[in-house]
């Protein structure tokens, strides 16, 4: 039994990359002139920080795209683990990003630094602004590469939310401390967060079984049938934490007609279409013969 479901390629996610890079390249040169135009070296870090945010999500909008094609005979599965693979690569830039910040920030306790505080409270409106509003287009997508970047944007809004509390109490209070202090708060948040979200991309990766649950699941409808006897081979992935994939080899208590055989074969189709599996195969086994992969 062989089933392929067939769609159309569905861009959106290439959309909302695209957003989120053209508005993180904008704004970073934007920061990097208010950073020099505060003497705020906070916000210059940060505005480094944005740059490689912004080559990562470059990356993964390539990636994405990448991922939309068609298959070949040389992916026969299509492109879709190329999308996982931005994730990849952006979990691990922004791991590397939040170490370096927290590098960054530590020294500045034992010598913090005064700001253009004025200049820091406007640029951290409009930074939660942009980075907010990126952040909610990408939250729109379910993939893992979007959500890997979402907690880039994320990062960054935080990171502004911090910018803005310190800029409003260096109004009044000359503690420059609570700079390095929230950044390092905050970027040990988002550090936790990738890691998790990353730890998840590279099971993916090594083709581990995406939910155990539904596993038994698919399971249980398989072994239902009252022809079935066993099954063995049985083996779910994914192709990029999205797009599931099932094979298994199904033994049958005894030999079946062919008409039979077509009953099972649907009914089979019926229980396995909840579960939504971009492809499944399942290879019957008669009682009389011998699994060809033992």
């Amino acid at each position: 039994m062989h089933n392929h479901n067939h769609s159309h390629s569905d861009n959106s996610a290439s959309k909302r990359i695209g957003w989120a890079f053209f508005l993180n390249v904008v704004f970073t040169i934007i920061e990097f002139i208010g950073g020099w135009l505060t003497n705020s070296t906070a916000i210059m870090a940060d505005a480094v920080h944005d740059l490689g945010d912004s080559l990562s999500i470059g990356t993964a909008w390539g990636l994405n795209k990448l991922s939309e094609k068609e298959a070949t005979n040389t992916f026969s599965y299509g492109y879709k683990r190329f999308s996982l693979l931005g994730a990849l690569i952006n979990g691990l830039v922004l791991t590397i990003g939040s170490i370096w910040i927290l590098f960054e920030a530590i020294p500045r306790l034992s010598a913090p630094e005064m700001p253009q505080v004025e200049g820091m409270l406007l640029l951290s409106i409009f930074g939660i602004a942009v980075n907010g509003f990126a952040a909610y287009k990408l939250s729109e997508g379910n993939s893992l590469n979007e959500r890997i970047l979402n907690w880039h944007l994320l990062e960054d809004v935080l990171g502004w939310v911090a910018v803005l509390i310190v800029s409003i109490v260096l109004m009044f209070k000359p503690w420059p401390i609570l700079d390095p202090i929230l950044s390092i708060g905050f970027t040990l948040f988002i550090l936790f967060n990738v890691v998790r979200n990353l730890k998840e991309t590279l099971l993916l990766f090594l083709q581990a079984t995406p939910d155990a649950k539904q596993m038994e699941e698919v399971r249980k409808v398989l072994k239902s049938n009252s022809y079935v006897a066993d099954i063995h081979h049985f083996h779910i992935w994914s192709l990029d934490g999205e797009h599931s994939v099932m094979t298994a080899h199904v033994e049958l208590k005894q030999d079946v007609s062919v008409s039979q055989l077509r009953t099972l074969k649907d009914e089979f189709r019926q229980g396995l279409d909840e579960f939504d599996f971009v492809h499944t195969t399942i290879e019957i086994e008669f009682a009389s013969e011998d699994c060809r992969d033992e």
